[in-house]
């Protein structure tokens, strides 16, 4: 009898546990998945937004993304395979994988094949019921329209020079078949060359760039964002904006109002200044560098701080576009189950160690704003743990309860910002710029290596956040740039990079 009893009520409890079970999993499935937002600039410094510690720049929408969210302020690009960086930043975004596979998929891409597009961050939202939309800077080999469901405008990765037909390329050949450096250059490079230089106006239409079509670009794809905001507003399905302004990339353009807000007398120099940067030429950006030739050389104090002018402005105005935007999520009643990223593809020198572009492993150029903003987000939070910025497409799927497929190689953040980890993900940070540079960023100090010239330069970046005191020939620090090449080296094999540096190496 007792075990008639017995047998009875384990099965009670076995069908009892399985209709919980059952019950809980159907839950689970009817979860709404989250809307994803991505706020993507071009060129943007970490070193850029008033509410992180710089306030010359006016930013109060970002401002309000980082009071309102969790911001991680070392958050790297790993650099790029060619001088247009923003290539290889795009491309590890959307394949998820490290910069010599992105080069790859990359080239796969180029190709049209059907597998490795199907692998990309909007298909992959696609695949798991999310509506996609891109608008903006694309930058990509694989085509805009095969990987989200609508496109807006689609820009190319700057805005052109109507005044030199064929872009960046034809910039380049003007500037090195040039027989003397001060033959004249093309309208908007090679600027200013004093105080009564007045051969650019970054908010006359008549120059083009930004303002071709009518209106200016950052305010276009805003326009295109409210669209689709507004559309998707009465619909229950998830959604997967992409929105990748070119702002504040050159030409940096915007409406007079915006210059006016930054008087040149009120614009310090950066902390690492330099007329001109001795490595310059063995590290890809001498004088017939694109971004390099857009101030002259040597570089002056009022021509660095008549870029940072015309980058401060560009980011206030495309600060105000952002803000409407934020302004159209909230008044769609989706917040609630909305998460909005806020990064940059990598940073820009605008003056610091007499350089202007991005094409070096100094923070200034792979260091980038990263905020993430949503639901149960611990709000006006800053971490410190090194991240990659590729890492938001992992910690978006996470968010959206997609599995991470074992080809992305970059990781969620989520766990960091959810207060179950203190630590990084990763031991060192990694950074490449063709063959030209290499670094690695580990326990608070960074390791340059220029191969071209078998230099090796040392910073504590506790100490010496601008990076200028190189402690590399301090004899206290040789064996910890010892150390940190062979650590260098070892993350080389794991990134699958081909440079050889072991010569280089034994030298030390």
């Amino acid at each position: 009898m007792r075990s008639k009893i017995f047998i009875s009520a384990l099965l009670l409890f076995v069908i009892t546990a399985g209709h919980a079970q059952k019950s809980a999993q159907e839950q689970i499935s009817t979860l709404k998945r989250p809307n994803i937002v991505l706020l993507f600039t071009d060129d943007q410094t970490y070193a850029s937004i008033g509410a992180l510690g710089f306030d010359e720049v006016k930013t109060p929408n970002m401002d309000r993304l980082v009071n309102s969210g969790a911001t991680f302020t070392h958050a790297y690009n790993m650099g790029g395979w060619s001088g247009a960086i923003c290539v290889a930043s795009r491309a590890m975004i959307i394949s998820g994988q490290h910069i010599w596979r992105a080069k790859e998929k990359d080239n796969l891409w180029r190709k049209g094949d059907v597998k490795a597009i199907q692998q990309t961050w909007g298909r992959m939202m696609k695949k798991h019921g999310y509506k996609t939309y891109m608008s903006g800077k694309w930058h990509v080999q694989a085509p805009a329209d095969e990987v989200f469901d609508i496109v807006g405008h689609e820009r190319p990765g700057m805005p052109p020079d109507p005044w030199l037909k064929g872009g960046g390329k034809k910039v380049v050949e003007a500037i090195k078949n040039r027989e003397n450096v001060d033959e004249a250059m093309p309208i908007g490079y090679n600027r200013p060359l004093n105080k009564n230089d007045h051969s650019w106006s970054p908010s006359d239409p008549k120059f083009g760039g930004y303002w071709e079509g009518g209106k200016h670009w950052s305010e276009v794809l805003k326009d295109d964002a409210l669209g689709f905001i507004q559309e998707a507003s009465s619909k229950e399905d998830p959604f997967f904006m992409y929105l990748a302004f070119n702002a504040p990339h050159d030409p940096r353009q915007a409406p007079q109002e915006y210059i006016d807000m930054y008087p040149i007398d009120k614009i310090s120099l950066p902390g690492s200044f330099l007329p001109e940067y001795p490595w310059k030429d063995s590290i890809g950006n001498g004088r017939s560098s694109r971004d390099e030739a857009l101030a002259p050389f040597p570089r002056t104090e009022y021509a660095v701080k008549k870029h940072r002018q015309e980058y401060y402005a560009i980011i206030t105005h495309l600060d105000k576009q952002i803000g409407e935007i934020m302004d159209a999520l909230e008044a769609s009643g989706k917040m609630d189950n909305t998460y909005i990223f806020f990064t940059a593809d990598h940073g820009l020198s605008v003056g610091h160690h007499g350089l202007i572009g991005k094409q070096t492993l100094y923070d200034h150029s792979i260091r980038v704003p990263m905020v993430l903003v949503g639901p149960n987000v611990p709000k006006g939070k800053k971490f410190d743990q090194d991240i990659y910025l590729q890492d938001l497409m992992a910690t978006s799927l996470e968010l959206a309860r997609i599995d991470k497929p074992p080809y992305v190689e970059f990781k969620s953040f989520l766990d960091i910002v959810r207060g179950e980890t203190t630590e990084s993900h990763y031991e060192a940070i990694y950074g490449a710029f063709m063959d030209l540079q290499r670094m690695i960023r580990k326990d608070g100090y960074k390791l340059l290596v220029y191969p071209r010239l078998d230099k090796v330069l040392l910073f504590n970046m506790e100490k010496d956040p601008n990076e200028i005191h190189n402690l590399a020939e301090d004899s206290n620090y040789k064996k910890r740039v010892k150390r940190m090449f062979k650590e260098l080296l070892d993350l080389q094999k794991d990134m699958g990079d081909a440079l050889k540096l072991d010569d280089l190496y034994l030298t030390l």
